[in-house]
């Protein structure tokens, strides 16, 4: 493994390794506190970030490493027009490691293609986030212990979700999984991803509109965000983004050891009341990000030094 660029890049052996290796640095930091002492992360970020981009930074400096790079296509020589394969390989002579976020789908490849060091996607528009999906099976794995025989509900926009297609994509290779895709009409779960992934692998799934009435049978409820980014329609982000607003109300009848999850940013779609409730596990998922980013960096560099 050079790079990560889709979640179906690495084994579930492999995903299972990363887990290992973050769970170990949570309980002895100090031991990996200077692993990647004179190795540095470029973090080119075209498009703005806040979690994602600290995370990484938090991980290399974290692990005794540098970072280098920069957090918006304009402070770059994109601006200029240099082509992300001509970026990648520049970027190449200066860093050890690169963690890159496009709005193209398919630009994290081309850097991949091109550089000569390790790279990790960061996000490509619509298409992948691989670290977040890492992020959530890190979460789930250390609020469950398990990945099999699983009730996962997805809420929200599962239609531009690239969080929602990759965490598919991932859950799918394991046993015993159920999804509940509750969404509006309008932003529903791609057919593609129905066929390629939940059908091509027998997963068992039940669309609905109805947030309450699937909530009993969850463990875990992945919350999403309507995108406004993603609306080539005002009026249409407008009409959909409080589709669905998670309340303490609306938990009364939820497992007591449901898992709440949300990839952040939140708008209004969780309300503040629910972060008391001992099930919400959204910040805690952030926490898990960095962890899950630093178990990469080793993985990548290690395999790139070999």
């Amino acid at each position: 493994m050079k790079s990560l660029i889709d979640i179906l890049d690495l084994t579930t052996a492999e995903i299972d390794e990363l887990i290992q290796t973050a769970c170990d640095i949570i309980e002895h930091p100090q031991k990996y506190s200077e692993s990647c002492k004179g190795k540095k992360l470029a973090t080119l970020f075209f498009e703005p970030s806040t979690r994602t981009r600290l995370s990484f930074e938090a991980a290399m400096y974290e692990l005794g490493g540098n970072v280098i790079g920069f957090s918006e296509a304009n402070s770059s020589s994109a601006a200029k027009g240099e082509s992300v394969a001509d970026t990648a390989q520049v970027i190449s002579c200066y860093a050890d490691i690169i963690a890159m976020r496009h709005p193209k789908e398919g630009a994290a490849y081309v850097a991949a293609q091109n550089a000569s060091i390790p790279v990790i996607n960061a996000g490509d528009g619509g298409h992948c986030h691989p670290t977040q999906t890492l992020t959530d099976l890190l979460t789930i794995y250390r609020e469950k212990g398990r990945f099999e025989n699983l009730t996962v509900g997805l809420c929200g926009d599962l239609k531009f979700g690239r969080t929602v297609h990759s965490l598919i994509n991932a859950l799918s290779r394991y046993s015993g999984i159920k999804i509940v895709l509750i969404s509006p009409e309008e932003l529903k779960l791609p057919s593609y991803v129905k066929k390629d992934i939940l059908q091509k692998n027998h997963i068992p799934y039940e669309q609905t509109t109805d947030l309450q009435a699937a909530l009993p049978q969850l463990d875990i409820l992945y919350m999403t965000r309507v995108q406004r980014e993603r609306f080539f329609n005002e009026e249409d982000y407008l009409r959909l983004k409080d589709s669905y607003i998670l309340e303490p109300k609306k938990l009364q009848k939820a497992k007591s050891d449901l898992c709440i999850m949300h990839p952040l940013p939140r708008v209004n779609e969780i309300s503040v009341a629910v972060d008391k409730d001992p099930r919400a596990c959204y910040f805690k998922q952030v926490l898990y990000g960095k962890f899950i980013r630093m178990a990469l960096i080793l993985k990548l560099l290690e395999e790139a030094g070999k």
